[in-house]
């Protein structure tokens, strides 16, 4: 079982390492996992129970937890707002792409897909203006799926929400663009294995490929190869160029994962040929903030989120702070401005950020965007500062916005009907977890309620 001694054998024959072990949850499965090495020989033990150690990104109970954040690291790196675009470098070098990626970092996926159409309508055969598009195309799928909460990959949530089915058409659409921009990428590689863009942009599609068969399909070891490929690629192009300060952003994220791993797990890694140093990772991030390529404002993005990791927190801030303003669309990340603030225990700012994300999309900053995530945010806080009332207020906030999101909307019901219940108002907590059930059945927070429609929620 998962947190006993696990032996690790190396066949030398097939030249591979195996990791046996098993964990029952639920109905109960065995893993096993498979690792390439270079020199295999011997045995190597590993504590399972290394694996499980915390780490801000996880993977489900019956896999090992660190490999999730290594797969999740694709997903960071695309999800938050930019600096003003005309200060940044995008290739080709189309004046539309300015424009596109404005509307992109604003959240408006629909018009940033259009001009980035257009681009590559007049550069067919670059494999930039491909990931361009790829990259609006699907992120404009997850947002519509709810799978681009922030605060879902604090925890496991992100892996036990069964988020709304991805569109065929979209996947369709997101696999044509995969497949035609590594075709370009292979084509330039097949003339010239030195041609550092043609390495660089195919990193950045195995990225997004991770990222479309981790949040989409759900394929974790998948979604872990396509990781390490793109890791490769970037290694590889800093190789041939030190300066290629855009590549920074992956290498410097995967050698502070790795830097940040248990030490059994550690040595696991090193043997297939992977380390990794956080003071690393966090210099080659700050390079590429720095610097003015595509990555400039995702390296920031990145550190941010492991300055919060590291609970340097006035560092963080200081990031979320200098980007919320320059897109000020962006629900997204003053959302995580708000989260951040909570975390460093500055509750009465994160309540007043919150509060401020409400008005301002009922005022229309966040059009078509589910600002309704900031109300029950702010009830969560006010639940965990023990104002029960205030909490209920805050949850019921979100039903009063017009089309909020099922998803939110069941949890901002159920934790309504917990605070009502604290507060002795047994009727209207009923009436709260029949609405969770009403909007679907087969949900968490639906079974939860259920529970709770028998016996009372107890303050904890």
């Amino acid at each position: 079982m998962l947190g006993s001694e696990s032996r690790a054998r190396i066949t030398p024959s097939l030249r591979k390492i195996r990791l046996d072990y098993s964990d029952f949850c639920g109905a109960g499965r065995a893993l096993t996992v498979t690792f390439l090495v270079r020199d295999p020989g011997g045995f190597a033990q590993v504590n399972c129970a290394q694996l499980t150690s915390e780490v801000p990104m996880l993977f489900p109970r019956c896999m090992p937890r660190c490999f999730l954040f290594l797969c999740m690291l694709m997903v960071v790196t695309s999800i938050a707002p930019a600096q003003a675009s005309a200060q940044l470098s995008f290739r080709p070098a189309d004046p539309l792409n300015n424009v596109a990626f404005d509307h992109f970092y604003n959240m408006d996926y629909a018009r940033s897909i259009s001009e980035f159409d257009q681009v590559l309508q007049k550069h067919p055969d670059d494999p930039f203006a491909v990931n361009h598009i790829l990259t609006a195309v699907l992120f404009q799928e997850l947002y519509r799926m709810g799978a681009l909460n922030t605060g879902d990959y604090a925890n496991d949530s992100f892996v036990a929400t069964a988020h709304r089915p991805a569109d065929p058409k979209v996947q369709q659409r997101i696999k044509e663009l995969m497949e035609k921009a590594r075709s370009l990428e292979e084509k330039r590689l097949a003339a010239n294995a030195k041609d550092v863009d043609a390495l660089y942009a195919r990193g950045v599609t195995r990225g997004q490929f991770s990222t479309y068969t981790a949040l989409v399909e759900r394929s974790w070891f998948s979604a872990l190869r396509n990781a390490l490929g793109a890791r490769h690629d970037h290694e590889h192009v800093l190789e041939l160029s030190p300066g290629y300060t855009d590549a920074k952003l992956i290498v410097g994220a995967h050698n502070y994962v790795m830097g940040s791993l248990p030490l059994a797990v550690k040595v696991a890694v090193t043997m297939i040929g992977e380390r990794g140093s956080k003071e690393k990772g966090i210099r080659y991030l700050q390079e590429a903030a720095s610097g003015s390529g595509e990555t400039s404002v995702d390296a920031k993005i990145v550190l941010l989120l492991f300055l919060r990791r590291e609970r340097r927190y006035p560092e963080a801030l200081e990031i979320a702070r200098g980007l919320v303003p320059r897109y000020p669309h962006n629900l997204l990340m003053a959302l995580e401005q708000g989260n951040l603030l909570r975390a460093s225990g500055n509750n009465s700012e994160a309540a007043s950020a919150y509060q401020k994300i409400l008005q301002s999309g009922r005022d229309g900053l966040y059009p078509d965007l589910h600002y309704e995530l900031a109300a029950l945010s702010l009830g969560d806080l006010l639940r965990a500062q023990k104002d029960y009332a205030g909490a209920a207020s805050a949850y019921e906030q979100v039903s009063q916005i017009q089309k909020p999101d099922p998803e939110v909307l069941q949890k901002a019901n159920l934790g309504a009907g917990e605070m009502y219940d604290v507060l002795k108002k047994r009727e209207l907590a009923i009436q709260k977890y029949q609405a969770v059930v009403a909007t679907n059945v087969n949900t968490a927070p639906a079974e939860t309620a259920r529970k709770r429609m028998k016996e009372a929620y107890r303050q904890e």
